[in-house]
Formats: C-alpha cells, sequence, structure tokens
C-alpha cells in the first residue's frame, strides 16, 4: 500500500474492524520488551505498542517507503511518543539489528512481500533466542471477510511459508474479527538446516 492508502491504515473503524487492541493483548507485550514492526506504514500498530512496552523498551518500525516513515514520525511525534525508531528497510532486507528483536510483528503485510523468503531470514536473524515472530493475515477461509482473496491467507498457507524460513507454528489465536493471529518461534537448528536441505 502506498502513501495515498494511508487514510486507510488511520480510518476511525479500523478499531471496530480488526480489534487491534485485542491483538496486541493476545501477544503479550511487557514493558521493557524490543519489539519490531515490519510494514509499518503510518504507525498505527507501532504507536500502540511502543505505549505497552513503555520508556524502556523499544519499537523499531521498519518500512520500505519514505513518505510512510515521514507520516509514521510526525504521527508519533504528535502523540509525544518517543521510543520509536524508523527504519527504512529494503524488499529483500527489513534491516533490523541482529538478535536483538524479542517479537516481530507482520500485519496484513506478509503477503505483500516480493521476496518472502529474504524477508523472514531477515526476521529470524533479527530475534533473540526464544523471539517471536507474530503473523497478523485476513481469514481466507472465511468468504464473509470482505477483503479480495489476494490479500488473504489460510493458516495452511502461512504455517506452510513460514516455516520453510526456520520457524515453527507454536500457537493460532482466532479471536479477531477478520484475521488469524499466527505466532511462530525460531526451529532449532537442525530443524532450520532440514526445512533449507528441503527446497
Amino acid at each position: 500500500m502506498g502513501v495515498p492508502g494511508a487514510d486507510w491504515l488511520e480510518r476511525p473503524e479500523r478499531e471496530t474492524e480488526e480489534n487491534v487492541e485485542g491483538a496486541l493483548n493476545a501477544i503479550g507485550l511487557k514493558p521493557g520488551m524490543t519489539v519490531a514492526e515490519v510494514g509499518a506504514g503510518t504507525g498505527y500498530v507501532s504507536l500502540r505498542m511502543a505505549k505497552r512496552v513503555g520508556p524502556t523498551g523499544k519499537v523499531y518500525a521498519t518500512d520500505v517507503q519514505p513518505a510512510m516513515l515521514s507520516l509514521l514520525q510526525q504521527n508519533a511525534a504528535k502523540a509525544g511518543i518517543k521510543n520509536v525508531q524508523t527504519v527504512l528497510g529494503s524488499e529483500a532486507d527489513p534491516k533490523l539489528p541482529t538478535a536483538q528483536i524479542d517479537l516481530v510483528i507482520l500485519v496484513d503485510v506478509y503477503h505483500e512481500f516480493s521476496q518472502p523468503q529474504r524477508m523472514l531470514q531477515g526476521i529470524r536473524a533479527s530475534l533473540k533466542p526464544g523471539g517471536r515472530l507474530v503473523q497478523l493475515e485476513y481469514r481466507k477461509e472465511d468468504p464473509a471477510v470482505p477483503i479480495l482473496p489476494d490479500h488473504k491467507m489460510t493458516v495452511a498457507e502461512a504455517k506452510t511459508e513460514v516455516e520453510a524460513e526456520g520457524f515453527r507454528l507454536s500457537q493460532v489465536i482466532e479471536s479477531l474479527p477478520r484475521q488469524h493471529i499466527l505466532i511462530y518461534t525460531k526451529a532449532g537448528a537442525g530443524a532450520a538446516a532440514a526445512a533449507a536441505a528441503g527446497q
């Protein structure tokens, strides 16, 4: 989504349609955590995460569009939020620091990646031991979800693609109105090597 779509990311009905606060409740953010959002857009999710991790925590908000990051910085300044660091990523690399992140979240963006394997590899490298990847995707299994099929994923599709890059799906939460919450941990070194060998 480009900058012309920024208003859609900040639409007043978003909380009712997606229950972003409920999603953040479900994934267990705590004060002091270092977290990241890949595909942060205007910061709708990143700024809410920043409040939850508090002044002793940090949010890396990465996007490939400098104009989106400018909007995010403006939104953070208006809200008085100072613990968000914007990062200009690329289509193949989120540009996150290595082994420093407790949790990375992808909100309706994974299906937009042009190089998903490389992005997942970069995300995996950024996670601390025990770090988690959280993926929110519109439920493709549910035809009533009013989103184009190309912008939805089934749990099976997401699991197959993400686990191939050294992750393990550990939890599926179906408490949101329209999206899956999929929580992954880093697979052991042996499992990651086996997945790579199978490609």
